[in-house]
């Protein structure tokens, strides 16, 4: 039995749809809020196309309310960059704040992941990840990148003490650490 490349092709193109749509279903609150551009910053100029730019987000934390991040991306311009073809470097940096009361939604592992976003066509991803330093109350997030085959080293690391509110005397986090 022969199959024709045309349906070959047509059987990968729903076999891609298919593992991306099962993908973006599996990933829960990660992918549940989508961060505010706050602005944008052209870093080196394209004749005609887009230019590279750094991006900069803010992400509220889906686990703990009065807690924001902000973080500042590298985006790819040229042709590639545009059609969303070119790898994006690993290099992130994060800043996270106390913006109100802290209130935690729901317990948590250290290492939970706040946010995920994808920084190439495949496989390669930009993580957000929440953990507590007990000793201490503060919340302490992580950026970093991964792809399937190798990790990166770039990181980035910011750390939010948890501290009183008004009136309202600050939770602790251990308080809500799953075991």
């Amino acid at each position: 039995m022969f199959i024709s490349i045309k349906s070959a092709i047509k059987s990968f193109g729903a076999m891609l749809v298919a593992s991306g749509l099962a993908l973006s279903l599996s990933s829960g609150i990660v992918q549940a809020q989508e961060p505010d551009l706050i602005f944008k910053k052209s870093t080196v100029w394209k004749f005609l196309s887009p230019d590279h730019k750094l991006a900069t987000y803010a992400l509220d934390d889906p686990g703990v309310e009065g807690v924001a991040c902000h973080f500042t991306v590298p985006e790819k311009g040229g042709f590639a960059g545009w059609l969303g073809l070119e790898e994006e470097t690993s290099d992130v940096s994060l800043a996270c704040r106390q913006v109100g009361p802290i209130k935690f939604k729901e317990k948590f592992e250290q290492g939970d992941e706040v946010y995920r976003q994808s920084r190439s066509l495949f496989f390669k991803k930009m993580r957000i990840v929440r953990g507590c330093d007990v000793k201490r109350n503060v919340l302490v997030y992580l950026v970093y990148s991964d792809k399937l085959v190798e990790g990166s080293p770039k990181n980035s690391t910011s750390t939010v003490p948890i501290m009183p509110w008004g009136d309202k005397m600050p939770e602790k986090c251990s308080d809500y650490l799953e075991d």
